[in-house]
């Protein structure tokens, strides 16, 4: 199927684009676009996991501001601009080598789907976790991942429904409030973020209202909207509402297990393990996504419960009925580095399939021999 997307932002149509046009001119055209895709995921994990080396528990912002050095914020910074300079021209240098694929939508937004959970989560370090003072609960941190992770989803499902990628206007908007707010870190300190702002308000609850108003009067609405304008203009993928509201079903699952998980564990697993917890929610979600991107892009029924959702329900059982008991947190971490290995499998499998598929190599523009 022919890839289409439509991006009406004004923030990217005469802002971001101009920018991008500059620097695609700079890039060798023997390079391989999911290269460039790649390369951009590999900032956004190597700076995670360097923000977490110094804040693990997301505190150090909240108790000690020095703790996280300030060169680690200027280099978010520069990671996040970097990786949204990759992820925004990767398509352009696809078509300007003339090597658009199948594999090449799928690979980047499948990274995306994984690097969004990765950029909220790397966020959380700015404003740290509530101690009493500043700072966010965990479970605001919980709810504001899963509204990021919802619009996530609403544009695939829309695209599910449409065909067209509608480019929701809040991904840009939060790539240049993320690393105006890196730099903002990096040159006053994390004490701009612990002192109110207006009426006693703070910056953080600024931008949780801004999320969840963006999110629910702008991105959702846009949603309904292309698919009801789709079903009057008859051009819906799918006849009927059971097979259009298919792909939700699991994504919804997934959201109400992990909260089921959160709401009743007994040892309060959100807030003992918050990176643990969060960074599986985003993997899970990812790799669920995934799932719905392929459908849609092959044209194909999405399965109405994701395999993922027996083990998550079976672990969720044994940690809310106590038969864990003090085992919940490291059954979390096992549970947590399965995920992600099942993840990273099945993403390995799947581009190892449509490159020997359609015949080319993933990260180079050499064309496979024929066996």
């Amino acid at each position: 199927s022919q890839y289409s997307a439509v991006d009406t932002n004004p923030l990217s149509v005469y802002i971001m684009q101009p920018i991008w046009n500059k620097i695609i001119k700079i890039v060798p055209l023997w390079i391989a676009p999911n290269l460039l895709t790649f390369s951009g995921f590999v900032m956004i994990l190597f700076n995670y996991f360097l923000i977490s080396f110094y804040d693990w528990d997301y505190t150090a912002s909240g108790t000690s501001p020095g703790l996280v050095p300030t060169w680690v914020w200027l280099f978010s910074a520069f990671t996040t601009f970097c990786a949204y300079a990759l992820d925004s021209i990767d398509g352009k240098h696809a078509r300007r080598t003339q090597s658009s694929t199948p594999l090449g939508e799928l690979f980047d937004h499948g990274l995306d789907s994984w690097a969004t959970s990765i950029f909220v989560l790397s966020f959380f370090s700015v404003c740290s976790r509530d101690n009493g003072k500043t700072g966010i609960s965990v479970y605001t941190m919980y709810i504001y991942l899963s509204i990021v992770l919802f619009n996530f989803m609403c544009s695939h499902w829309e695209k599910y429904n449409t065909g067209v990628l509608f480019l929701p206007w809040g991904y840009d908007i939060s790539q240049v409030v993320l690393i105006a707010a890196y730099l903002l870190t990096g040159t006053v300190g994390v004490e701009a973020w612990q002192k109110p702002l207006l009426f006693g308000y703070y910056i953080t609850d600024v931008l949780v209202v801004l999320l969840i108003g963006f999110s629910l009067f702008l991105s959702f609405p846009q949603t309904l909207y292309n698919i009801h304008r789709a079903h009057l203009k008859k051009t819906l993928k799918n006849d009927s509402l059971y097979e259009g509201l298919l792909p939700l079903v699991s994504p919804l699952l997934l959201f109400v297990l992990l909260t089921v998980w959160v709401v009743l564990s007994p040892s309060n697993i959100l807030a003992k393990q918050p990176r643990l917890f969060l960074w599986m929610v985003g993997v899970a979600f990812s790799n669920v996504i995934c799932k719905v991107i392929i459908c849609q892009m092959s044209s194909t029924r999405p399965e109405l419960f994701h395999w993922f959702l027996f083990p998550l329900a079976l672990v969720v059982y044994a940690a809310v009925s106590g038969l864990l008991g003090c085992m919940e947190e490291a059954v979390l971490g096992v549970f947590t580095a399965l995920v992600t290995a099942a993840h990273v499998h099945y993403g390995v499998c799947v581009g190892r399939q449509l490159s020997e598929h359609l015949n080319i190599y993933i990260f180079s523009l050499k064309k496979r021999v024929q066996e």
